[in-house]
């Protein structure tokens, strides 16, 4: 190879790698950017307590309430009847047994919004989560293009996260890989 065509592919090499900086810089840029804008809600979501007090205390306040609204009308029945029928007897046993569903009841309803309570929690925790991965995969993704890595490679611990096998994950790498040098 001539001086002059080695000097020619230099130019032409030490062009491309400055286009290639100038892509890299430009979406590290735009990346920062949008991490400064995203950061304090994916923030919000991974430090989430879940719904509020006040929105915890009105989700107890509507179950208990339809529980209790249940049980009342019931023991008022037990006692128009004894109203009605001027019998007092199996009244007392009844009102005993009531009370123990009521408190069953109201104790299951207790768990069961504790439950929600939790599980609210961690839904927004795990949005928090993937809105991290996902602003961080489109941030690798951007790079990787500008940096002209294959697809296969970019796309690799996508297919593997979709339950594809380590061995398919792999494969990927390695085809993705030997298109660099190929």
């Amino acid at each position: 190879m001539s001086r002059g065509a080695q000097q020619q592919v230099q130019q032409e090499a030490q062009q491309q790698l400055g286009a290639q900086d100038q892509l890299i810089s430009q979406a590290d840029q735009e990346g920062q950017q949008e991490l400064s804008v995203l950061t304090p809600t994916i923030e919000n979501l991974l430090n989430s307590p879940g719904y509020t007090p006040a929105q915890q205390s009105a989700i107890e306040q509507q179950g208990m309430g339809a529980a209790r609204t249940a049980y009342d009308a019931l023991q008022e029945t037990a006692a128009n009847r004894v109203a009605r029928t001027n019998n007092a007897a199996g009244y007392n046993a009844l009102q005993s047994e009531l009370g123990q569903q009521e408190a069953q009841t109201l104790a299951n309803q207790a768990q069961s919004d504790q439950i929600k309570f939790a599980n609210e929690q961690i839904a927004q925790q795990m949005a928090g989560l993937n809105a991290l991965e996902n602003t961080y995969n489109i941030n690798t993704n951007l790079l990787g293009r500008a940096m002209g890595v294959p697809a296969g490679i970019l796309n690799a611990q996508e297919q593997a996260s979709k339950g594809s096998g380590v061995g398919t994950f792999l494969g990927d790498i390695g085809l993705g890989a030997a298109s660099l040098f190929g």
